[in-house]
């Protein structure tokens, strides 16, 4: 069974303007990587029981899956012996799936450029304020008024937005120049080298070891995750050579990286023993 509703706008399902440590982010990031290793569906007091493994109370947990069912990216369906749990939406797996792309992908740095240039009427400044938004989430700089830059490792995502909006989108731009200042006027440079900063200060020290336990394993995996996913997206691939030398993208990466080879397979695990289909069946009966 299954309960389906009226589709959500692609704006809402993506929900632009979610960060990272909420429940309900938390919730998303542990769905994107786990759910779909688990089959793509998982018990309803597994699901619960996972979210406390992050510190995250029932009450709220409930609130959080009934959130992320209304936005279209879960779906309520019962599993093994008629368990009650939550499947992936299949309208949601787009979202996913470009941001493995952007969240696991190679990071390589920008040697050509997008540009998306765009005028609108001051009664359509509703409309020019959400093309602005779905612009600075992919991870784009603003050149000027109605002209943003990106790398073009970004043309995809940037066609799909131009699509949706009177924009045009130029492609493989070469920037004649000087490009340290160029990125220091279109981006906010400080504000990304904090993002960079924070994930180095918050698990920079973490155990990551076989010591810890799984279910200490997963939790920190999960919230390592969340922090980091905004990364790449404030981060699309400015390049090293015109950053200030003691950039810290290149250690940030490292370090998510050694936690994922550390961490993420144990996550998996322990999700699957307390919120997959086998665990479901074996408490049906």
């Amino acid at each position: 069974m299954t309960d389906r509703e009226a589709a959500p706008s692609v704006a809402v399902r993506e929900d632009l303007e979610a960060t990272s440590g909420s429940a309900t982010a938390l919730l998303r990031t542990l769905v994107g990587n786990t759910l779909r290793p688990l089959g793509g569906w998982m018990s309803a007091a597994g699901a619960v029981q996972l979210l406390g493994s992050l510190g995250i109370p029932p009450a709220t947990a409930r609130s959080s899956i009934a959130r992320l069912v209304a936005r279209g990216v879960l779906r309520r369906e019962t599993g093994p012996a008629g368990a009650l749990g939550y499947a992936l939406d299949p309208d949601a797996l787009p979202m996913l799936e470009r941001g493995d792309a952007r969240i696991f992908g190679e990071r390589r740095a920008a040697t050509a450029w997008c540009l998306v240039s765009y005028s609108f009427p001051e009664r359509q400044r509703a409309l020019r304020h959400q093309l602005r938004r779905r612009l600075a989430a992919i991870g784009c700089g603003t050149v000027a008024d109605g002209l943003w830059i990106g790398p073009a490792a970004l043309e995809e995502e940037l066609a799909e937005v131009v699509a949706e909006f009177d924009a045009v989108l130029f492609v493989d731009a070469g920037v004649r120049g000087d490009l340290v200042d160029g990125l220091a006027r279109w981006y906010d440079l400080p504000a990304i080298r904090r993002v960079h900063e924070s994930f180095l200060d918050r698990f920079g020290d973490a155990d990551a070891s076989a010591a810890i336990g799984d279910e200490e394993a997963f939790a920190l995996w999960v919230r390592a995750l969340d922090e980091w996913r905004v990364v790449p997206y404030r981060d699309p691939g400015l390049p090293p050579a015109a950053l200030p030398p003691d950039w810290p993208g290149d250690a940030s990466a490292a370090l998510f990286a050694r936690l994922r080879s550390a961490l993420e397979q144990r996550a998996v695990h322990y999700a699957s023993r307390v919120a997959g289909p086998d665990r479901a069946a074996v408490g049906a009966r």
